[in-house]
């Protein structure tokens, strides 16, 4: 209720300056004044200037960094692309490898059909050359077998009138007629 009553009072208190009804002390506050511009000046002169290199160079750092990212990203997308180009000629280069292997593998196996051909052609003909010739052996050996047996037939039905030279020149001469 004091409170109220202070209010409530229609004495009028003495006329005070407005910086002292608030409490400020003048003197007080110059010096304060004075001191914080001393500090700014000094915090201005010595202290910000080292926090703004400090900044500025860690802003550098972070531009330089920035832009090294900037530069690897670029980097690695020009190695990539070039990776998927060596890539495509190595598997260009593997299709033909392929490609070429398949070809001399078929060009062998047609080459070693070719010689298989060949050397069974040879071997026939070596056997109908063979078979040739012993059929022309056994004609011959026939032939003369025929020709002891026509003499010795010959022989027994004419019993000496005839010689063996005689019955040569008969017998090549019958055997001239039925070829």
């Amino acid at each position: 209720m004091n409170i109220l009553t202070t209010f409530a009072s229609t004495t009028e208190a003495p006329k005070e300056s407005v910086v002292a009804a608030l409490g400020i002390d003048g003197t007080l506050l110059i010096f304060q004044i004075v001191a914080f511009g001393l500090l700014t000046f000094a915090l201005g002169k010595w202290v910000y200037p080292v926090f703004i290199r400090t900044i500025d160079k860690r802003q550098a750092m972070i531009e330089e960094s920035t832009r090294a990212a900037v530069e690897a990203e670029k980097n690695a997308a020009k190695t990539q692309a070039k990776i998927d180009k060596l890539l495509t000629e190595a598997r260009m280069e593997a299709r033909e490898i392929v490609a070429t292997a398949k070809d001399e593998a078929t060009s062998m196996v047609a080459d070693a059909e070719t010689k298989g051909k060949q050397q069974a052609e040879h071997i026939v003909t070596m056997a109908r050359e063979s078979l040739a010739k012993d059929v022309i052996a056994a004609k011959k050996a026939l032939h003369n077998e025929t020709i002891e047996l026509v003499a010795l037939a010959t022989q027994k039905v004419v019993t000496g009138a005839m010689t063996p030279a005689i019955d040569e020149k008969v017998i090549t001469k019958a055997l001239e007629a039925t070829k």
